[in-house]
């Protein structure tokens, strides 16, 4: 029996040995469908290599914050002690990496962003910066917003209305900025908290409205962001103002809850990269793409609308890209620290173009210095564009129509 014993050990820790670990932080508790969505698109990226490289074994395992910092400031802490474990993939919320920012650059947790915006997420100015994200970022995207209800929607008096959290705090100077920029005027604000109701929604609806505001810049994730839309389309029709929304309401059930027949009451547009699945351009790796996770996903996707939250998918299938490309200027060692510092260092110094679904990156990281502050960011303004939903709940970008 000891002998036994003994050859299940072996076989175990010659298993760890030959293991990569990434961790999936991200909320799979109340905004479920954002981070399914990014685990089937880093999944369906590590499959085009077997989920090996250099001979081991890839693996993505899920931690839930479930929209909390100190949740996943315990996931970061196991992350460092897991032998196996090479990087963190992030999930939809800014705050945890907005507030445990220099306990992750400081320890030297590799974090690779494929959702959360905040502005400050990237920016560390510190000696060595450890986050990268292939995302929206809230310096740039306040700007496409602002673009288009000024530009597109007409607006003349904009009224913001934000999350009073560290992700709303990092849009409201983007969208002052903006505003400002297009109109010359300071933009009217007001903070809500999380599980805002509809009564008090259309409280603070009727008020921006009494400030004489002609369309409202939201930014909220999909739970606030139904509430503040039921309480829109309860109001008297002339009464009603445009939402153009940043994408924080594309990452649940929204797109159910806010069913066809009520959005049919309200104009509401909100931000997303350029790409889609549902666009008739498609190019030949977003069609292999495609048919990769039907095979992988069998009953969870079968058409390109069945992909929910897709910039979830997406980004985490380019930076899946990005991290194999990555890898394969590192030799692994099997000591996680020096491994993790190498990757790191690959990201910045990227030999050959990625294509990706989004775009073809050409070297989308560089070092970082508060000089070039977007060096960690692999997406710019000219990636961002505005959608809709159709009436079969899926997204439409804009330039994609």
């Amino acid at each position: 029996m000891r002998f036994v014993a003994l050859i299940l050990y072996c076989c175990a820790a010659q298993s760890l040995a030959n293991t990569i670990t990434i961790y999936h932080d991200a909320d799979y508790s109340v905004h479920a469908e954002s981070a399914r969505s990014m685990s089937m698109g880093f999944k369906t990226a590590l499959a085009e290599v077997d989920n090996k490289i250099q001979g081991y074994e890839v693996k993505l395992v899920t931690r839930d914050h479930r929209g909390n910092s100190k949740r996943s400031l315990h996931h970061m802490r196991q992350f460092l002690d897991d032998p196996t474990a090479l990087f963190v993939l992030g999930g939809l919320h800014s705050p945890p990496y907005i507030q445990n920012r220099d306990f992750i650059n400081q320890e030297g947790v590799l974090l690779l962003v494929p959702w959360a915006a905040g502005g400050p997420i990237t920016r560390y100015a510190g000696d060595t910066n450890w986050v990268f994200r292939l995302s929206i970022d809230d310096t740039k995207a306040g700007y496409r917003i602002a673009e288009y209800a000024i530009v597109d929607k007409s607006c003349k008096k904009p009224h913001l209305l934000l999350e009073e959290t560290p992700w709303g705090k990092s849009n409201f100077k983007t969208l002052s900025s903006a505003v400002m920029q297009h109109l010359n005027l300071q933009p009217g604000v007001t903070w809500f908290r999380w599980n805002t109701k509809a009564n008090s929604a259309r409280i603070l609806l009727r008020e921006a409205r009494q400030k004489g505001a002609d369309c409202l810049l939201f930014v909220g994730n999909s739970i606030e962001g139904e509430e503040f839309a039921r309480a829109m389309a309860s109001l008297e029709a002339d009464q009603r103002l445009p939402i153009i929304s940043h994408w924080g309401i594309t990452g649940g059930d929204f797109h159910v809850k806010v069913d066809p027949d009520l959005r049919r009451h309200l104009d509401l547009h909100f931000i997303q990269t350029c790409f889609s699945f549902m666009s008739p351009r498609q190019t030949a790796l977003s069609r292999q793409v495609l048919q990769r996770s039907k095979t992988l996903f069998p009953g969870k996707i079968e058409h390109p609308g069945d992909i929910t939250a897709p910039p979830g998918f997406i980004h985490a299938y380019d930076l899946g890209r990005i991290f194999i490309a990555a890898l394969e200027q590192v030799e692994l060692t099997g000591d996680v620290k020096a491994d993790r510092a190498a990757l790191r260092d690959a990201l910045e110094q990227l030999r050959r173009p990625v294509e990706g679904l989004v775009k073809t990156y050409r070297q989308p990281f560089s070092p970082w210095s508060p000089t070039r502050d977007d060096a960690h960011e692999a997406l710019g303004l000219e990636d961002f564009c505005m959608a809709r939903f159709d009436e079969q709940n899926r997204i439409i970008v804009k330039s994609a129509d």
